[in-house]
């Protein structure tokens, strides 16, 4: 894949320092986002964020060869900005809650994370659901208790999705990057991320990484 971080951003190869230039708080602008299914570092799996820019401004590193109860979203030089953990509940499985005081901040201690997670993303279950399309459920706080905020619906394996809130407005989408470079093809591990204004770029990435620990 090293053609495509030749293309996309320099800084691999010319060693510059890694920097986030997303705001911390929500953005004014539509944000396009490169999203490489592969961690920089040699012995982890993991994902590669990179801005129109050629800046790596999010990443996320796991151990290769688990399946991680806990992710952590840090922005191009390595801060925390999310962290996501698997519910500990066997009875609810693909179930996560995303952790974080301020968007864009460090996280908060794990003693607070625990009691106050922002988000609780639950899996779809479509034999259950009269809609088949529907991937996922974001909710506020610590369960599905309460009408949902964000629904996630399409293809994951396809990487063709739509996060859309309660009124039925795509905020985020993923979709797939179709360029050929050398005649190599990007296929699913390279797609893009489509942040619609007024969205956090950090929460929609956040998503993007638990639709992958639930559909791949």
């Amino acid at each position: 894949m090293s053609f495509f971080m030749k293309s996309s951003s320099r800084s691999v190869h010319e060693e510059r320092r890694w920097s986030a230039e997303l705001p911390t708080t929500q953005s004014d602008l539509c944000v396009s986002l490169t999203v490489w299914r592969k961690s920089l570092v040699m012995s982890c799996n993991g994902f590669t964020v990179i801005n129109s820019d050629g800046n790596v401004v999010y990443r996320v590193e796991t151990y290769i060869g688990q399946r991680p109860k806990e992710l952590v979203l840090m922005d191009g030089v390595g801060k925390s900005i999310l962290t996501m953990r698997r519910n500990k509940n066997l009875r609810f499985l693909d179930t996560w809650f995303i952790y974080g005081g301020e968007i864009g901040a460090h996280c908060i201690s794990t003693k607070q994370s625990e009691e106050q997670p922002i988000f609780y993303v639950k899996k779809c279950i479509n034999i259950l659901h009269n809609n088949p399309n529907v991937l996922a459920y974001v909710y506020r706080g610590r369960s599905a208790d309460e009408k949902y905020v964000y629904m996630i619906e399409g293809s994951y394996s396809h990487r063709s999705c739509k996060v859309v809130n309660e009124a039925k407005k795509v905020v985020a989408e993923i979709k797939r990057k179709d360029a050929i470079i050398g005649g190599v093809s990007f296929g699913v591990e390279v797609f893009m991320l489509i942040v619609e204004a007024g969205f956090d770029p950090g929460l929609a990435m956040a998503l993007v990484l638990l639709l992958d620990q639930m559909f791949s």
